[in-house]
C-alpha cells in the first residue's frame, strides 16, 4: 500500500519541499530508504522503528520503502522523522491514508514515541502557507514558533500517539493550545549615563546606531571602550515587523529561537571572542548554516580587541559589509545569507595599550606600526566612524553628575532620525542612510551650496577614496537627521569628517 505525506528541507535559509512516499509490499522485511539522504535521515527508520515498538504500533513485517522527492535536493536534520513515521503508518493501514492530504509534517522522534523539538519551524510554516497546506503538523514545543505566521492552521503534537489519534479519529491532543506568539524583549541595566567623560564617543555611538553606521573606538585599557559597547543595545531603533520576522526566520533556522518568545522583539548583538573561526563568523559546514554575519543581520557585530582576530577572519568581513550580504560556495552549490550589520570595533593603540603615552607605553615603533597594520587599509575603508577615547580624567570620575545624555535620551534621538529615515525610504527596500547606494546619493542627500564646497575641499585635501567620499555624506546625512535638517549643511559635513581623519594619522603607513 503506497501512501505520502509533504514535508520540507532546509537548505541554507531556503526551505525546499519535500514529499515523502512509503510503500509496504510483500517481501522479506526490509526498512529501506531513499533520495538523496544524510546519514542523520537513514538514522530515521531506527528511531521511526524503535518508536513504534515502545508505543504498540504494529507495522505489517513486509518490505518498506521510503522515499523522499525530489531526489536531487540534499535532505538533513532529524526533522523528517515524524512525516517518515506518519507515511509508513498510513502505508500499513494504520491510519487513513487521506487524512494526509494537503498536510506538511516537521518533527525528530525519540526511541519512546515523543515528537520533539527541531530548528527551522518558523521559515517552513512561511513555506507551508506559500504551499496553501490545510494543517501544519509540529511538535509542540514549537507550536507556538509555527503560529507565528498568521493564516496557517497549526497542531503540535507531544507522542506519536497523540498523531495517530488525531488522523485516525479526529482527537484534537488533549494538552493546552500553545499561546499566541509573544515578543522577546530584552531589560538592560546599563546606561550611557554610567559612563564618565567620552561624549565624543557617545556623540558617535548616536550618529553610528541612528544611520547603521560602522563605529570603531580607539583607546588604552580603562577608557570606556567596552562599556560603551556593551551599552549600545540600549539605543538601538527598534524592530519593524518585517525586520522581527527576518530575524526570527535566521534564529529559527539557527536553533537560537526562545520557545516561549519565538518572535524577536530586540536587535542581535554579537559578541564573538577573538578565537572565532573563519567558519564560525562566516558560516560553514557541508551545507551551511548561519555565521556570527548573519546572526547580526540587522543588528550589531562587536568585535572587542580587533587586531587581536586572525588576519583571514577580519578580511571575510570586507565583502559582507559591502554588499551587505555573504555567499559561501560548496560542492552542493551557492548560497546567499544575508549579512546586513552594524560592524562596532574596538581596540587598544598599541600592544601595551598606552601609547603616544611614552612614559607608560613600552612598545617600539615597529611594533606599534605592525599591531595597527593588522587591520588592513580596504577594512578600515569600510568603518564610517573612528573615535578616539582618551583616559578618563579624574575630574569626570569623581563628578557625581551624568556624564552627557542617558540612554533614554539617546535612544528617543536614535528613534526620531529613524523615523525620517523611514518616510525618505518608503517603498525603496532601504532601511538606514548606510545602506544608500552611490547612484542614489543625488536623491536622498540633497546638500546646500556651502555643504558642497565642504566635501570638494575635504575630498582634495584628505585625498579621499570614492567610498570614503560617499561613505561621508552618508554619515553627514544622518547627523542633519539628528538635527531635524532636511538638507546636508555645511555644519554636518564638518562634523562628519571629525571621524575620518584617524585614516591619515593614527594609520600612517608611510
Amino acid at each position: 500500500m503506497f501512501s505520502s505525506v509533504l514535508s520540507a528541507s532546509l537548505i541554507g535559509l531556503d526551505v525546499s519541499t519535500v514529499r515523502v512516499e512509503a510503500d509496504i509490499g510483500d517481501g522479506l522485511p526490509q526498512f529501506t530508504m531513499v533520495g538523496y539522504l544524510t546519514s542523520q535521515v537513514r538514522e530515521a527508520q531506527d528511531r521511526v522503528r524503535s518508536a513504534f515498538r515502545n508505543t504498540h504500533l504494529s507495522v505489517p513485517s513486509k518490505r518498506i520503502t521510503v522515499n523522499l522527492s525530489p531526489a536531487d535536493i540534499p535532505k538533513s536534520g532529524a526533522g523528517f522523522d515524524f512525516p517518515i513515521a506518519l507515511s509508513v503508518l498510513a502505508a500499513g493501514g494504520i491510519i487513513p491514508p487521506g487524512s494526509l492530504d494537503g498536510v506538511m509534517a516537521v518533527g525528530e522522534i525519540s526511541l519512546s514515541g515523543e515528537i520533539t523539538r527541531v530548528s527551522g519551524i518558523l521559515p517552513i510554516a512561511m513555506k507551508a502557507l506559500k504551499e496553501d497546506a490545510l494543517i501544519l503538523a509540529v511538535p509542540a514545543a514549537n507550536e507556538a514558533e509555527a503560529r507565528a505566521v498568521e493564516g496557517l492552521s497549526v497542531i503540535g503534537f507531544r507522542t506519536i500517539e497523540e498523531a495517530v489519534s488525531f488522523f485516525r479519529d479526529g482527537e484534537l491532543p488533549g494538552h493546552p493550545s500553545a499561546p499566541p506568539p509573544s515578543v522577546a524583549l530584552n531589560c538592560y541595566g546599563e546606561d550611557f549615563s554610567d559612563i564618565h567623560g567620552q561624549l565624543s564617543a557617545k556623540r558617535a555611538a548616536a550618529i553610528s546606531v541612528a544611520g547603521f553606521h560602522n563605529l570603531m573606538l580607539v583607546g588604552p585599557p580603562g577608557s570606556g571602550k567596552t562599556m560603551i559597547a556593551k551599552r549600545i543595545p540600549t539605543i538601538l531603533p527598534s524592530l519593524t515587523v518585517e525586520e522581527s520576522l527576518e530575524i526570527s526566520r535566521i534564529y529559527s533556522i539557527a536553533g537560537l529561537l526562545d520557545e516561549k518568545h519565538p518572535l524577536a522583539g530586540t536587535r542581535p548583538f554579537r559578541h564573538p571572542h577573538h578565537t572565532v573561526s573563519p567558519q564560525a563568523l562566516a558560516g560553514g559546514g557541508r551545507i551551511p548554516v548561519p555565521g556570527e554575519v548573519t546572526l547580526a543581520h540587522r543588528g550589531v557585530l562587536f568585535l572587542d580587541e580587533m587586531p587581536e582576530f586572525h588576519s583571514q577572519t577580519l578580511e571575510i568581513l570586507r565583502q559582507p559589509l559591502e554588499d551587505r550580504e555573504i555567499r559561501i560556495s560548496r560542492t552542493s552549490g551557492s548560497f546567499c545569507f544575508p549579512a546586513n550589520f552594524l560592524l562596532l570595533a574596538a581596540m587598544n593603540p598599541c600592544p601595551c595599550g598606552y601609547y603616544p603615552d611614552m612614559h607608560r607605553c613600552s612598545c617600539s615603533p615597529k611594533a606599534v606600526a605592525d599591531y595597527r597594520n593588522r587591520i588592513s587599509k580596504p577594512l578600515l575603508d569600510r568603518i564610517d566612524l573612528c573615535v578616539q577615547c582618551p583616559p578618563v580624567s579624574y575630574e569626570d570620575l569623581v563628578s557625581s553628575s551624568p556624564s552627557g545624555p542617558s540612554s533614554g535620551e539617546i535612544r528617543e534621538e536614535v528613534e526620531k532620525a529613524r523615523l525620517i529615515q523611514a518616510k525618505r525610504f518608503a517603498g525603496t527596500g532601504i532601511h538606514f542612510n548606510s545602506e544608500i547606494a552611490a547612484r542614489d546619493i543625488p536623491v536622498f542627500c540633497a546638500m546646500e551650496p556651502a555643504s558642497q564646497k565642504a566635501m570638494e575641499y575635504a575630498f582634495r585635501t584628505h585625498n579621499l577614496s570614492a567610498r570614503s567620499y560617499y561613505r561621508v555624506i552618508r554619515v553627514a546625512r544622518t547627523i542633519a537627521d539628528l538635527d531635524g535638517s532636511p538638507s546636508i549643511a555645511a555644519k554636518h559635513i564638518d562634523e562628519a569628517l571629525t571621524y575620518r581623519p584617524l585614516d591619515e594619522t593614527f594609520w600612517n603607513r608611510s
